[in-house]
């Protein structure tokens, strides 16, 4: 009879609650007096991972006989990204046609002496699950491939080809000619003009010089770019000694045996004669306004068109990327930190920093204003990019100068703290994905010939005091400003206005009067 009640009593409670009826649940009382900080009696010692002596984090170079540095990074996983990085990019270009590396982007992966065409190479790599890509910079250009581990014999080898070997074919560079010419006019005009403010206080803050070169071919180089003129740039700048052959999730040995095996006593197709035009120019910065006068009212067509805007951006000097200084730098960028007016985030998108507390909150009319910190290995260039109505582009100005000059003032202790954290987290979080871990290794190797790890980085960032911040921020404000300015320019304020500004106690710009508007 008893049984039959519990039965009863069962089923019921599953009628009632559902099958979460029956489950038990503890309510702590079985060992009342034991913290939580303790462990339970009778409950296994647990037994952790381990990793066998710091080797596992660490970055190995090796230095071949010809010059070529060869870096890895062991990384648990199926796949392995594999990459050449060049110390060759549009800073180089001083003594060439403008133009060479942005078309060394879009011929790279083409027919080679081994492959045919584009199609075999990515048949190739799609049997171990891989992709490829070229990027250039002002300063590098990487080829990298991501692919199944047990294909980089295959891999190593497509890109010793790609690098060395390219065919460079009329057809390919009649198709190339197209492609930047598309490029170009998509760059005039898209809605967002960050890619062409980016190039515009470039050429204003290093005027003619190294990374202010033109990062985009030129109209007028587009047709007088051929194999010859890619070849005699070639000789000289994709050379061993000037490469850097990365991998992360592969061991270093295998790595090291597939570079010597494809690497060494390969001759490239452009010859092996001694160099000669190689520019080792260091970066002078010059400071000055770039102006664009363009009609911004139909870039963005449609029932909901963005407003007409007058964009601007201000920069002035920081440092490289191998100076002390750089660190701190990077802090006060996260501190500036801004964005759109718009943001479907909170507090992790940065909207306690001071561009989105001290100016978007503040001023309604300003569509966007975004920090930017941008470093070389000879120089350094902390900008603000602003925008807003043409008819309120002196007090945009006046707003933005006003933030550079309080970089220099009083740093608070929780917005420092937020930022340092802020930066070690995106750091952490970046490094989590094995192609940002590649370009890492890659970059690094390539500027110093060592990596330093994260937690070295993360230490160098916790050390950073309110003093560092003011420091480099009045350091950087003895500087002439660059300035970029795109749109309707009839309120835009003469460029000795904006350098006075930056120069003064409060920001301020010099008061105008007119007698007719």
């Amino acid at each position: 009879m008893a049984a039959c009640m519990t039965r009863v009593r069962a089923w019921s409670r599953i009628r009632r609650f559902g099958l979460a009826g029956l489950r038990q649940y503890s309510s702590g009382s079985s060992n009342p007096t034991i913290p939580l900080t303790s462990p339970l009696p009778g409950v296994p010692k647990p037994i952790f991972a381990t990793v066998d002596g710091q080797e596992k984090f660490e970055t190995r170079v090796t230095t071949l006989e010809n010059g070529l540095r060869v870096a890895s990074q062991n990384k648990f996983g199926q796949f392995c990204t594999v990459g050449i990085l060049i110390n060759s990019g549009a800073r180089h270009e001083a003594k060439y046609l403008s133009g060479i590396s942005h078309f060394l982007e879009k011929l790279a992966f083409s027919s080679t002496a081994q492959f045919g065409s584009k199609d075999e190479i990515l048949l190739t790599l799609e049997k171990h699950g891989g992709i490829c890509d070229c990027q250039t910079s002002r300063d590098t250009t990487m080829y990298a491939v991501s692919a199944d581990v047990k294909g980089l014999d295959t891999v190593v080898s497509l890109l010793a080809d790609v690098v060395l070997q390219p065919r460079l074919s009329e057809e390919e560079i009649e198709m190339t000619r197209m492609a930047v010419r598309f490029e170009l006019e998509d760059l005039n005009m898209r809605p967002d003009p960050e890619p062409l403010l980016t190039e515009m206080i470039h050429a204003a803050a290093y005027r003619n010089n190294t990374i202010g070169l033109p990062r985009y071919c030129t109209p007028e180089n587009i047709d007088k770019i051929d194999r010859k003129v890619l070849h005699a740039y070639l000789q000289n700048y994709y050379t061993p000694n000037r490469m850097v052959l990365a991998g992360v999730g592969i061991e270093h040995d295998q790595l090291l045996q597939c570079a010597k095996k494809y690497l060494i006593g390969v001759d490239p197709v452009w010859g092996t004669r001694q160099t000669s035009d190689v520019d080792k120019s260091v970066a002078q910065y010059t400071g000055g306004i770039i102006k664009i006068e363009k009609d911004m009212s139909d870039v963005s067509l449609g029932p909901t068109p963005i407003p007409e805007l007058t964009h601007l951006m201000i920069g002035l000097e920081s440092c490289s990327f191998l100076e002390e200084d750089f660190i701190p730098f990077a802090v006060l960028n996260m501190m500036m930190g801004g964005g759109g007016s718009f943001s479907a985030g909170g507090p992790g998108k940065g909207m306690f920093t001071r561009l989105y507390l001290n100016v978007l909150n503040r001023h309604h009319w300003m569509y966007n204003a975004t920090s930017y910190h941008h470093s070389y290995e000879d120089t350094g260039l902390l900008c603000i990019h602003a925008s807003a109505d043409p008819r309120q582009v002196r007090e945009m100005v006046e707003i933005i100068t006003r933030e550079f000059v309080l970089m220099a003032g009083v740093v608070g202790e929780v917005e420092l703290e937020r930022a340092k954290t802020q930066l070690k987290s995106m750091l952490m979080m970046n490094l989590e994905s094995r192609p940002v871990i590649f370009e890492d290794v890659g970059r690094q190797v390539l500027a110093t010939g060592t990596r330093k790890l994260p937690d070295e980085l993360c230490n160098l960032i916790s050390s950073v005091t309110s003093k560092d911040i003011s420091r480099v921020a009045t350091k950087m404000l003895r500087n002439k400003p660059a300035v970029a300015a795109l749109g309707d320019l009839t309120e835009l304020p003469d460029y000795e206005h904006i350098q006075m500004a930056l120069s003064s106690r409060d920001g301020r710009l010099p008061r105008t009067y007119r007698l007719f508007r």
